[in-house]
């Protein structure tokens, strides 16, 4: 009997790996780019509407690539686009009913509507939030990772991250840039004009949305030793450094000492984190 011939396709994974590293660090330094851009031009009270929407995709991308670097491609491309059609089909619940964010009227800078409802962009920031979210808390996390209770822990404390995420964006988006406004609620407790249980809404959708794709996002052949991912840290960060940029630019102080507490405790906590 002749010996078996070897496999030829035993490099393929490899292939596979070094494609996953070159787009991980492409999306990488095309996010860092386009935001290093963005924040230049905010700075210098230049119109950087386009900028914005290339910042998205490119945080949408860095998101995905950080995800695929570890997990099969089509279970991330799933479970973003699965996020971008909940958030987005919630959203646009509430840009009907006011329901369960609050009274929402969109203004026409914040682009072309959906179905004449709902801004084109909206759903894409839910997977670019939650995503990149979830990549803050398994830093944050990463001491409990074995533990029984971790992945409850991760929905969790994403859910808040993402609530987070949402508290320093409002100022930006409606103070700073004028996309929509929130109508008076019965409640007068507000954040700059936003109700407050738009971020309680934004915790507990984000909680159903992980709980539904948390299962496409789990590596099925985990390492004995993995390195902390700091890229979705680096989004999230980038955004917040955005927020704060355009509100000081625009003298709203209050949301600049926010999002720079924000920016602070998320560093420290990440880092701490991600040394164990």
């Amino acid at each position: 009997m002749r010996p078996p011939m070897p496999s030829r396709d035993k490099p393929a994974p490899a292939i596979g790996e070094k494609m996953k590293g070159a787009a991980y660090w492409a999306a990488a330094l095309f996010f860092a780019g386009v935001l290093a851009l963005a924040v230049t031009k905010s700075l210098a009270l230049a119109d950087i509407s386009w900028l914005e929407t290339l910042l998205l995709v490119a945080a949408l991308v860095g998101a995905v690539a950080a995800l695929a670097r570890q997990l099969p491609f089509f279970n991330v491309l799933f479970a973003a686009i699965v996020v971008a059609l909940a958030g987005g089909g919630v959203s646009a619940l509430d840009a009907r009913t006011g329901i369960p964010f609050g009274a929402v009227i969109y203004a026409q800078k914040a682009g072309t509507k959906l179905f004449n409802l709902l801004p084109w962009a909206v759903p894409l920031i839910w997977p670019v939030a939650i995503l990149n979210s979830r990549g803050v808390a398994r830093l944050i996390l990463r001491p409990w990772r074995k533990t029984k209770a971790y992945g409850f822990r991760l929905i969790g404390l994403a859910a808040a991250l993402t609530a987070v995420f949402d508290f320093a964006f409002e100022p930006f988006a409606t103070r700073a840039k004028h996309y929509w406004f929130w109508e008076p609620t019965a409640l007068p407790l507000t954040w700059l004009g936003a109700p407050l249980v738009d971020f309680l809404s934004w915790a507990l959708v984000a909680v159903l949305i992980l709980a539904f794709v948390t299962p496409l996002l789990i590596n099925k052949k985990p390492r004995s030793s993995s390195t902390p991912d700091f890229l979705p840290l680096g989004i999230w960060l980038g955004g917040i450094l955005l927020f704060g940029t355009a509100c000081a630019v625009q003298k709203i102080w209050p949301a600049v000492v926010a999002d720079a507490v924000i920016g602070l405790v998320a560093v420290v906590l990440a880092i701490r984190g991600a040394r164990w």
